[in-house]
């Protein structure tokens, strides 16, 4: 009788394990088959700031390429080596896979929810769009030709490389749009969703005008007429005052810190210091930021290193507690870059309210202010022969382009736009540089041995798939 139960009590629970729905075994209880519209646009936004923020030498290398830092061991990516780690690799993923995707699919889940208004709908599918142009203007200035109509097009497995120049100009046409379908009288993403402008829809109306502005600017030097109407278009609805900052806001806690807190104090990463090129300039010049941007040495005193040479960590400035702070933001676009702006289209003779002196001023007083300076301190820096307007060395390129360049720390691929475009300032080459001073990053190996029919026109195209390859609007 006992050997009977012992195999009755199995088969009882084997034949009610077989009423059950088999299928439900493929469900993943801890991974939603499908996510919200706005999660999907909040990580989109959190993991293009994130790649723009970081310092793991895996992802973000340009603080060296524009000598706002060098590193005290390892000098691969300093000395403009970029494939020892594959960056373009990662960077050409993170944006098309884990940005752009993010955003589309958030647009057509916006597209498809009947319960939104019209006007809510019209907000939430112009910011995700503003934010596509913004991750795909990084790719068309990081790279040249892009993929860009058949991009992430699941019927097109091997995508065509878009002229760079017709990339930008419809990336300009897409932004006006955008700007004439915003409706601040409207809602957008909620305040919990965006974590950019908490929901203010009238700050994404100047976010998107800088950005044009921006976009425009870029494309000066190759068509004047296109980068004039751009600027033109959009001074008066750009950021104009540092409450407008499109600022992307980290935690102190973990998941959502700052990436630099979490690769330089959680990671205990002791190899970046501050570059001599900046660091001179700072000291040089009295900057009231030099304490925000760089903490002292052992020795109690601030000092930069070689770009490309083994430095010695203790005798190198570091990056100051701001930079590295849990909850430090990453600026995306703010009011310092848009004076910037404002005062070299002035230049240019373009239609701009103010003159460039005075736009000049702004965005360096806006940068001190940002970084903890206070009005005072940022007088007596502007009243120096050597930064004065008037009297600083050079001619406006220079001017602007220098302090432009200042103004940009935590910004160092926003930096390396600028140098590229400005040719300002002049910045050392690094110890054993592998090549020029690069213009641009060389196509992924992926697109080589996947996409290599279109790799290979693209990079005909270009004049070359080498780093130092300049781009279309890289006429100077």
């Amino acid at each position: 009788m006992k050997k009977i139960l012992l195999i009755f009590v199995p088969l009882l629970l084997l034949a009610g394990a077989c009423t059950e729905d088999l299928s439900s075994l493929n469900i993943e209880t801890k991974r939603p088959a499908a996510v919200p519209a706005p999660t999907l646009f909040s990580n989109a936004v959190k993991t293009l700031a994130g790649s723009l923020a970081s310092a793991s030498v895996n992802t973000n290398v340009f603080r060296f390429t524009v000598s706002h830092w060098a590193m005290a061991v390892y000098q691969d990516e300093a000395q403009y080596d970029f494939n020892t780690r594959n960056i373009p690799q990662g960077w050409w993923t993170t944006m098309y896979r884990d940005v752009i995707t993010d955003l589309r699919e958030s647009s057509k889940l916006i597209n498809a929810d009947a319960t939104l208004s019209a006007g809510e709908k019209a907000n939430k599918l112009a910011i995700n769009d503003i934010m596509e142009v913004y991750t795909y203007s990084i790719l068309v200035n990081t790279f040249g030709n892009i993929p860009y109509k058949e991009s992430l097009d699941a019927a097109k497995l091997f995508p065509v490389y878009d002229d760079a120049k017709t990339v930008s100009a419809d990336l300009l046409s897409r932004l006006n749009a955008d700007i004439a379908k915003l409706n601040p009288s409207a809602a957008g993403f909620s305040s919990s969703e965006d974590l950019v402008y908490k929901g203010n829809v009238s700050k994404w109306v100047k976010f998107a005008n800088t950005l044009r502005f921006k976009l425009g600017m870029v494309l000066v030097d190759v068509d004047a007429a296109t980068a004039k109407s751009a600027a033109e278009a959009s001074d008066a609805g750009a950021i104009s005052a540092s409450a407008d900052n499109g600022l992307f806001a980290y935690l102190s806690a973990s998941p959502n810190q700052n990436p630099l807190y979490t690769d330089i104090v959680l990671g205990g990463r002791q190899d970046y210091i501050a570059a001599k090129d900046l660091m001179d300039k700072l000291l040089g010049w009295n900057d009231p930021r030099t304490s925000k941007y760089f903490s002292k040495n052992n020795a109690g005193a601030y000092a930069g290193g070689i770009v490309g040479k083994s430095n010695t960590f203790v005798d190198f400035s570091r990056a100051g507690a701001k930079v590295i702070d849990a909850a430090d933001p990453y600026v995306l676009a703010d009011y310092s870059e848009t004076e910037f702006l404002r005062a070299e289209a002035k230049e240019r003779g373009f239609t701009i309210s103010g003159t460039a002196e005075q736009h000049y001023n702004n965005a360096i007083t806006a940068s001190i202010l940002y970084w903890g300076g206070t009005a005072a301190e940022a007088a007596a820096y502007l009243a120096q022969p050597e930064v004065a307007y008037s009297t600083a060395a050079g001619d406006w390129k220079q001017k602007i382009g220098t302090q432009k360049w200042i103004a940009l720390y935590n910004r160092p691929y926003e930096g390396w736009v600028e140098i590229r475009r400005l040719d300002q300032p002049k910045i050392s080459t690094p110890v054993n540089a592998k090549s020029g001073f690069p213009t641009r990053f060389s196509y992924p190996q992926n697109e080589q041995t996947l996409n290599g029919a279109n790799y290979t026109a693209a990079s005909s195209a270009i004049g070359g798939d080498v780093v130092t390859t300049k781009l279309f609007w890289d006429k100077n």
